[in-house]
């Protein structure tokens, strides 16, 4: 029944099928039912006749540019299409090969030409890398060639980077960049672009939607991606301008942390930040007919979103200048430390750095403090009656904390009703779980990163609850356990 809750085949021996004759969620009756609705949307809505044909899209001449084009490509290697269809496939044929002889005349699917990095099927890992790009350079050369001028062509994506210092492919300290960390850039998302842009394309807009569900196999107590990318693109002209490596730099410090701040407004998942910040980052790139490296050679698609990546850590580094002495001490200390123990000369010559002192934070809340150590609480450690209208000092970092405290015990009501109470002093927590789930993903801490992902997620919810309750009067705090 679950046979593909991932996109794979995988064995499973150790359940029975489900009686698909009884009238539950996945039954004959609702397939049979659903199909028929279908059917009859179509026949009845559809009153001119419509066809739909099968092209291979790196050879496909586009007869005149009057099409309107929107594609979600292939994914390099993650996804064997083909392999998967044959399972379809050979009942198809088995039933159909006599009214479709043409369509159904080889015993498997078709693979060879398949648009997929492939290393057993291409004869090596280099082999496969070659097809793929030189598929996607020449479907995306003829898109240029036959999209209707009109509109922009649309490219839906969805590739997670990930951080690792010690990847092949990882740009390497020294680079000239400017993070102390090492990204490996998806080379999914490498192709994909490099495709785009020297095919001629700019990317002129891009967005996130929010596509996928959180009850789907794949994201069951994971951080997984939410959101697909949209890339609109539209031709570059010809006259495009050439940049050098130091001003396509100082065009990504300008005009990427006003993209950031859209993107944060929008509730974005923080899981989806890094690959969303793509787009705006890479269209500064597609502007230009070529961005020059101080060597003359042209600007390589992994360099450009080695920058990318790292204009968007600065962008979360100058965010957390706007926070309290505390937070920015606890964010220093969680760091290095999570929530362990450590030593208190270390802590104390941190605080001073931060412009406070370990008495000062263990004030707020945050930490305890004796025999020559301290200790960042963690949250299952906070107070759970905590009641910030008789908190006589309140910050970003315990406001944070309780606020996912909360979410995680009693939901998005439970958490709208202590946002009800801090009255405006919350705004800041969600740029604050930005930047601890960046840190998280960096350090491989899963879990928590889950924690500060599912706050962000939950903000809108609690915000529109928090709107409709009452204002709650200090000393109220009865209400927090309902």
């Amino acid at each position: 029944m679950h046979l593909f809750t991932r996109q794979a085949i995988p064995m499973v021996w150790d359940y029975t099928e489900a009686n698909i004759l009884e009238p539950k969620a996945i039954s004959w009756l609702n397939a049979i039912d659903i199909t028929a609705e279908s059917i009859e949307t179509v026949l009845s809505d559809i009153s001119t006749a419509q066809n739909a044909k099968q092209q291979n899209a790196a050879t496909h001449e586009f007869a005149q540019p009057t099409y309107l084009i929107s594609t979600d490509p292939p994914y390099y290697d993650n996804i064997g299409y083909s392999d998967l269809s044959d399972f379809f496939y050979v009942w198809l044929r088995h039933g159909l090969q006599e009214q479709y002889p043409d369509l159904l005349r080889t015993v498997l699917v078709p693979k060879m030409e398949e648009l997929v990095a492939a290393e057993a099927r291409y004869g090596g890992k280099a082999a496969a890398k070659e097809h793929f790009e030189t598929g996607f350079r020449a479907a995306f050369g003829a898109f240029r060639k036959g999209m209707d001028p009109r509109f922009p062509l649309t490219v839906y994506y969805a590739f997670k980077q990930s951080e690792d210092a010690d990847a092949d492919n990882s740009p390497k300290i020294g680079d000239d960049l400017f993070a102390e960390e090492a990204v490996t850039l998806t080379t999914g998302w490498e192709t994909l672009l490099a495709g785009l842009v020297t095919s001629g394309f700019q990317i002129t807009a891009t967005w996130p939607v929010k596509a996928s569900q959180k009850w789907r196999m794949v994201a069951m107590g994971t951080n997984a991606l939410t959101s697909y990318i949209v890339l609109a693109c539209r031709p570059r002209p010809e006259d495009a301008p050439t940049a050098t490596r130091r001003e396509f730099a100082q065009r990504l410090r300008r005009e990427l942390p006003a993209a950031i701040e859209i993107l944060q407004a929008s509730n974005l998942a923080p899981v989806d930040l890094a690959q969303a910040a793509i787009g705006p980052g890479i269209a500064i790139f597609s502007r230009y007919a070529q961005v020059l490296e101080q060597s003359g050679k042209p600007m390589r698609m992994k360099t450009a979103l080695a920058l990318v990546n790292q204009a968007l850590a600065e962008v979360l580094v100058e965010q957390e200048g706007d926070f309290d002495a505390e937070t920015r001490w606890a964010l220093a200390w969680y760091a290095d430390h999570q929530f362990e123990s450590g030593d208190f000369g270390k802590a104390n010559q941190l605080a001073g750095s931060k412009n406070t002192a370990v008495n000062a934070l263990t004030q707020t809340g945050i930490v305890r403090s004796g025999g020559g150590r301290v200790k960042l609480l963690a949250r299952e450690e906070l107070a759970a009656d905590w009641d910030p209208t008789h908190d006589s000092r309140t910050v970003v970092w315990e406001i944070t904390q309780h606020l996912i405290k909360r979410l995680q015990a009693k939901g998005e009501e439970g958490a709208a009703r202590l946002y009800r109470l801090l009255d405006g002093r919350a705004s800041a927590a969600r740029e604050l779980a930005y930047g601890l789930f960046t840190l998280c993903e960096r350090k491989g801490w899963s879990q928590e990163a889950l924690a500060y992902n599912s706050l962000v997620l939950a903000w809108n919810g609690i915000l529109a609850q928090s709107q409709q309750l009452p204002k709650a009067e200090a000393g109220e705090q009865g209400r927090l356990d309902l």
